[in-house]
């Protein structure tokens, strides 16, 4: 994506003019009492402007205060920690200076989100009458949007459909990819719900130097692995935007909806856009949007607009229906509701996620046996210390160690968990018998998902893919 910061500002006197006329376009449109959207969406931008100017100047920006010629930052190295700089999360971009990960918490403020607490949970393991997935468990589901109002209602009998996607950059997919799958998989067993999967494979060819033709055929291999975890075919159908949107006149008319009511200036401060993005961008938003409307799908919902949906998604993927959410009252549809998860860190630490475009970053679904080892052994971050001796005194720290992270997102069993953490911090557990542990429990995961892709076909792929009614009651 295009380097947006500062919309083109080469300077700390340029930057501030652009503040001071941001300002003052966010004080216009308070008092012309525009779109609580429109308002929020220029403020968002000139709130990155601000984070902008100060990373520039190493100053607050103040109105009439403009910065001296040579106002520059001084460049003394990341923090230690990561707490003196925001991390960056958007759709396309996750990074942060703290070996820990994204702060999760100021991310949840930062996106106005609600946090997963232990009531919740609690009320889902209720209401569904099954365990809570260990993901919920362990915070791997940290955020929501409304989840309790969808509870409130199915409470009521009155049911809900899930949503989720990915976008196809690769042929190969990596375990990372797994996460919302692994556990929209479970939400649509527990609650017996229809389930729509978008591959935009439209997105990929406007962002990535890809040809159509590739973008659609990693859609297609994409979706084998997605079968291949396991989801119902009379529940679930899965769409490429590249096939579906031109065959469907409903799809196609929300997103024009859509369009109508979302402005450019609104998606330049939501995705940070720039005039140099080409319009496919722009408009792009409108099209992950459409799936969160139940009338996109007149052959499963029977035209109904009235049924709610469920998205489980990564949190990068927010900005996208914080926008959607913002617009389907006004077109007269209910607002989907969101759990979002965290990111699947690379193999070299979580300061940023795994990456398919990176060998050496990822573990992927098509790795052998020794592939996994050997990434494992040479390239996860390690948490333990120099020597034996040190280790052995001191302990390691399961909270920056990969493999650590690794086994909390595939290990089921949280007491066996829990004694790996306690003995990794005591020193008892070594780092490369923390490895071993991880290569244990990915070698047999990855190799039974390779024996159930065998299995799909291109009949079962077009099965799943097939505009058609799926088994659902309402």
């Amino acid at each position: 994506m295009t380097d947006c910061q500062g919309e083109g500002a080469k300077s700390p006197m340029e930057l501030y003019e652009k503040l001071t006329a941001k300002g003052d376009e966010v004080r216009v449109l308070k008092t012309a009492k525009a779109e609580k959207a429109e308002i929020d969406a220029a403020v968002q931008l000139l709130l990155k402007l601000k984070i902008d100017y100060k990373q520039m100047t190493g100053q607050d920006y103040k109105a009439g205060c403009p910065p001296s010629e040579n106002s520059v930052a001084p460049n003394n190295g990341p923090a230690a920690d990561g707490a003196d700089d925001e991390d960056t999360v958007d759709p396309w971009n996750v990074s942060t200076n703290n070996a820990k990960g994204v702060d999760y918490d100021k991310l949840i403020v930062r996106f106005g989100s609600s946090k997963i607490d232990k009531e919740l949970v609690d009320r889902i393991e209720k209401v569904s009458g099954q365990k809570s997935h260990r993901f919920l468990r362990r915070g791997i589901f940290f955020s929501h949007r409304d989840m309790n109002q969808v509870l409130d209602a199915y409470e009521k009998q009155k049911s809900f459909y899930l949503y989720t996607g990915r976008g196809p950059s690769s042929e190969a997919m990596h375990v990372g990819h797994l996460i919302p799958f692994i556990f929209t998989k479970w939400l649509q067993d527990v609650f017996d719900i229809p389930l729509v999967i978008q591959l935009t494979d439209d997105e990929k060819y406007l962002w990535k130097d890809l040809s159509l033709e590739d973008c659609h055929r990693f859609a297609v291999e994409n979706a084998k692995d997605i079968i291949a975890c396991g989801f119902d075919v009379n529940k679930t159908f899965i769409f490429s935007d590249l096939e579906y949107m031109g065959a469907s006149p409903e799809f196609y008319r929300n997103v024009v909806k859509i369009q109508k009511h979302v402005t450019f200036n609104q998606v330049k401060g939501i995705f940070g856009f720039t005039d140099s993005d080409c319009i496919g961008k722009i408009s792009f938003p409108a099209i992950q949007a459409a799936p969160s409307f139940s009338n996109s799908f007149p052959q499963i919902f029977k035209g109904r607009k009235d049924i709610q949906c469920l998205i489980p998604c990564a949190i990068d993927q927010d900005p996208y229906f914080r926008m959607t959410r913002d617009v389907a009252p006004r077109i007269g549809y209910p607002k989907p509701a969101l759990l979002h998860s965290t990111f699947f860190p690379a193999l070299q630490g979580a300061q940023t996620k795994m990456s398919a475009s990176d060998a050496n970053s990822s573990i992927f679904l098509t790795d052998t046996p020794k592939q996994i080892k050997n990434k494992v052994n040479k390239h996860a971050f390690s948490g333990g210390k120099d020597t034996v001796e040190e280790h052995r005194m001191y302990g390691g720290n399961p909270d920056v160690d990969v493999a650590f992270m690794y086994l909390t997102f595939f290990l089921e069993d949280d007491e066996q968990l829990e004694k790996i953490r306690q003995d990794y911090a005591s020193g008892a557990l070594l780092t490369g018998e923390l490895k071993k542990l991880l290569i244990e429990t990915l070698q047999p995961m990855i190799e039974q998902h390779q024996e159930r892709r065998k299995q799909v076909t291109d009949e079962t792929v077009k099965q799943f893919m097939t505009p058609r009614p799926l088994n659902f009651n309402f």
